[in-house]
């Protein structure tokens, strides 16, 4: 077979798991973000695949396959296609030789959507689940750690169709069991989280996360199981004010503290009582940008998920649908804005009017904020803070209360008090979405129910990154001499090795057992390389393959010596009981 294994990282490669799949011959870099499957890593992935096949088909859902080049009219219809080719840019877009444009799925919600349709026409067809395992692709900014973050990858995505939502929560209740089912027979630990919906959109998602230390997301969890949540939807209640060293209002002089700490090293107070007041620009899908201050307390930072889904709720004040991008101005930004410069570290919750040059503005208050009496915060004026300040004294509480502040390990949990929230590094694999009408409402997908009325018809979709599953299993389990596959997805259960090929009777008992695996229905490898002994075992340890099997000197007293990938475990076996021990063990 096509093995080709590499004692040294490669200079390309991150993150372990990354190193190993190089350096094992798993994949191989085509080009930035483009990784072709070599023999080894296409049989993890038709076994991975294989398990998600077997779970999804056990809930009554239907495989297709959808295409992977879609009209940029479908996209246009769902009012998605400049999001994703130009604000989030991550849709590969091109134009056929009739100059009609045309983008690289990322996924395929306007295709079922389409489907559905044109095909879905009564309250009788209905539940409706479609799936597909097949390529997707993403303009990736910066392609990083192979398979994690590629510009190509295998997933699998399902779409369901439902007469109401109580139809599509039991089909949601369904795929979080498929889903567990999957990642429990992959052999990985992981976690279901509340996730953001992002640009998917829908009323509710969840996240699967095999946790790794590499992991690109944070995840907070209480420890009696009753709360996970991505960090970028998590909630939490934050540590007690305490009490403010003021008790009537005044300004005072605080050069030098546009920080946080500095404020409270200056003035002796605690973090808790300062309102710090956080500048944001908002582009909308029309063009129109937005000036945006967050008032929020001074222990606590913006989650700025939370605050663009927060705005994009506000869109119909400036006729528009989504937030394309949002971000922090510089000095030489807000000058656009401002009639003189802002006193950056110094800005009070209400800033003057003849301050601004443009109506668009908008104030929100975190709800950290709301309770706050006699509160630290900006003056308006550089070098100067005031203290024991009220709402409704000397600040207005601004038009809109809204959460958007970033939960942390260390904070209380909403459901329990006494619960306190802890992190984990987790690599998202899959997720759920009950996505509503969102897709079906703009794009005129419709059924007739069963009071003759049209109505609109209700969408879940479900992901789940069958190529990043691999690498993360990886990443989740290996040593320093290689990987360690669990035996579900291992590419191979077994490795005979021959220490010795000019050994005839090494070989004869090597080829026995191959055979005699094989009919046991046990996935093989023999390696009969002339290649040094030891170098075949770094390659066995390597490669990963749960079980080594070594036709060695023990051969004399009838045994052979068989090793434990994961645990390094050594036992001799007499030959005649080899395959039916394994086959118990597998």
């Amino acid at each position: 077979m096509l093995l080709m294994t590499l004692r040294q990282d490669p200079a390309e490669a991150e993150i372990p798991s990354h190193k190993l799949l190089l350096r094992a011959g798993y994949i191989r870099r085509i080009g930035s973000g483009i990784y072709a499957y070599l023999p080894l890593m296409w049989r993890v992935l038709q076994k991975i695949s294989q398990i998600v096949r077997e779970e999804m088909n056990a809930t009554g859902a239907l495989e297709c396959l959808l295409p992977q080049l879609q009209p940029a009219q479908l996209w246009q219809e769902s009012g998605r296609w400049d999001t994703y080719t130009k604000a989030e840019g991550i849709m590969f877009a091109l134009r056929d030789r009739q100059e009609r444009d045309l983008g690289l799925g990322p996924t395929h919600e306007e295709v079922i959507t389409t489907i559905a349709k044109k095909t879905i026409n009564s309250y009788r067809q209905l539940p409706v689940h479609l799936y597909q395992i097949q390529t997707k692709f993403r303009d990736e900014i910066r392609p990083r750690f192979g398979l994690m973050r590629g510009r190509e990858f295998i997933m699998k995505d399902g779409y369901s169709f439902h007469s109401d939502e109580e139809s599509l929560k039991e089909t949601y209740r369904q795929m979080d069991r498929a889903y567990r089912q999957i990642l429990g027979r992959c052999g990985l630990a992981f976690r279901a989280v509340e996730a953001d919906s992002g640009a998917i959109g829908g009323a509710g998602s969840q996240e699967f996360m095999i946790l790794a230390d590499a992991g690109e997301d944070e995840i907070l969890y209480t420890s009696d199981g009753k709360y996970a949540a991505n960090v970028e939807k998590a909630v939490s209640r934050p540590p007690v004010v305490e009490a403010s060293p003021f008790t009537s209002y005044d300004k005072k002089e605080t050069p030098g503290t546009e920080t946080i700490s500095k404020l409270c090293q200056i003035l002796n107070c605690s973090p808790t009582v300062i309102v710090k007041n956080v500048l944001y620009e908002a582009m909308y899908d029309n063009g129109k940008k937005v000036l945006v201050v967050v008032s929020i307390r001074g222990d606590r930072d913006v989650n700025e998920v939370k605050l663009q889904n927060e705005l994009v709720k506000l869109a119909g004040r400036y006729q528009a649908k989504t937030v394309l991008a949002l971000k922090v101005p510089s000095a030489k930004e807000l000058q656009e804005w401002t009639t003189q410069p802002l006193p950056l570290g110094y800005i009070a919750p209400n800033l003057p009017k003849d301050y601004l040059r443009s109506p668009q503005f908008l104030s929100l208050a975190d709800t950290t904020v709301v309770g706050l009496t006699n509160f630290i915060t900006g003056s308006n004026e550089l070098g100067d803070h005031v203290v024991g300040a009220n709402w409704g004294a000397q600040f207005q509480l601004p038009e809109l209360t809204v959460d958007v502040q970033k939960a942390k390990a260390g904070d209380r949990a909403l459901h329990d008090t006494s619960q306190i929230l802890q992190s984990a590094r987790g690599i998202e694999v899959g997720h759920i979405f009950q996505l509503g009408t969102k897709y079906s409402q703009v794009m005129g997908a419709t059924y007739t129910n069963e009071e003759g009325e049209e109505v609109p018809l209700v969408m879940g979709c479900y992901g789940l990154g069958v190529s990043r599953l691999a690498q993360a299993a990886v990443e989740q389990s290996y040593d320093k001499d290689g990987i360690i596959w669990p035996v579900a997805i291992a590419p191979y259960h077994v490795i005979i090795v021959i220490p010795n090929i000019s050994d005839a009777k090494q070989v004869e008992a090597a080829e026995k057992l191959y055979h005699d695996f094989k009919v046991a229905g046990v996935d093989t490898l023999l390696d009969d390389r002339p290649e040094r002994a030891g170098v075949k075992f770094k390659d066995a340890d390597l490669i990963g393959i749960p079980y080594r099997v070594v036709t060695g000197r023990s051969l004399k007293s009838g045994q052979v010596e068989v090793v434990e990938r994961a645990t390094k475990k050594s036992h001799a076996i007499p030959l005649d009981e080899v395959v039916s021990t394994l086959k118990q063990w597998l």
